[in-house]
């Protein structure tokens, strides 16, 4: 008997071109008509805004495709790490388990059959914290599954027991991570500053929920489940000028076939952990930084 299908969450605010693709692209998963849609939408930050996040709702209200849609509406804004952290945690204390979306990510038709399968698969497995859809382009052939340790943020998926792991303060995380000398490992070995990103975190320079769901993790020493193919692409890239070369970057082509969720070793990865720092080493310097900027402003806002 087939276990019960996860919710999805859906965090959407005031970009209602990215969101209708990101909506396209679920109702075309199987899937999707047995599956509860919960939709948070964000209040608006100013008066500029809000004309853009009633032209959402209005839209949101349109949405068909689903076994159940329910969709919150902030009175006020909330910011996507609130948004998240409270949305995330009302959801999954009440249902066990979860599938997490932003409003900017187009997805596989076979989406939501991965990050199913592979919560049913993993479920009772302590060691495996959540499974993720999205892969950076790497050069490296990649096996069908692997593990890498922390967490993800691009089209993910957990339950209660992993998300319960999440430590809202990043000053405790990034004084644990000194303390055992973990910084260069959390880091992928210097190639990526995501230590400098947590850092930013406890001094206001970004309100990143993901870096702390990421160190949660790593400190926990838990694993999350990755794809060799990604499923997901992160259309929130565009935005803006000058950016295309670091959205080439990032972005990838989406597969088109499902990713098989059988049993591997209960382990990270080292081919793929060698192929993330690889792909980031090879970025040059002015790319880097665009692609950090990128991430602090769409991933870990």
């Amino acid at each position: 008997m087939q276990n019960k299908l996860a919710p999805i969450c859906l965090f959407v605010y005031n970009r209602l071109d990215n969101l209708k693709q990101t909506v396209e692209s679920l109702q075309k998963n199987d899937s999707a008509k047995d599956s509860d849609l919960f939709i948070f939408s964000d209040g608006p930050k100013d008066e500029i805004a809000k004309p853009q996040v009633i032209a959402v709702r209005k839209y949101l209200k349109s949405i068909s495709g689903f076994k159940n849609i329910t969709i919150i509406e902030r009175q006020e804004n909330y910011g996507l790490a609130k948004s998240i952290i409270a949305g995330v945690s009302e959801i999954i204390n009440k249902y066990g388990k979860i599938i997490v979306l932003e409003d900017d990510m187009v997805s596989s038709p076979y989406f939501l059959r991965y990050l199913n399968e592979a919560l049913d698969f993993y479920e009772n497995e302590d060691r495996v914290v959540s499974i993720h859809a999205y892969i950076y382009p790497v050069k490296t052939e990649l096996p069908e599954t692997f593990f890498i340790k922390g967490a993800d943020c691009w089209g993910w998926a957990t339950w209660k027991r992993g998300w319960d792991l999440f430590q809202s303060d990043g000053k405790k995380l990034l004084t644990e991570l000194k303390n055992k000398n973990l910084t260069k490992q959390f880091d992928f070995n210097g190639s990526f500053d995501y230590s400098k990103m947590l850092e930013g975190q406890i001094f206001g320079k970004n309100n990143s929920w993901a870096i702390r769901w990421y160190a949660s993790a790593f400190l926990a020493n838990k694993l999350t489940l990755y794809p060799g193919k990604t499923l997901i692409i992160n259309t929130g890239l565009t935005d803006g000028t000058h950016c295309k070369t670091a959205d080439d970057f990032l972005n990838t082509q989406i597969s088109d076939k499902p990713i098989s969720i059988k049993k591997i070793q209960l382990k990270e990865n080292k081919q793929a952990r060698k192929a993330f720092i690889k792909f980031f080493n090879t970025l040059k310097p002015s790319i880097f930084r665009r692609l950090i900027n990128k991430i602090k402003r769409i991933c870990y806002q």
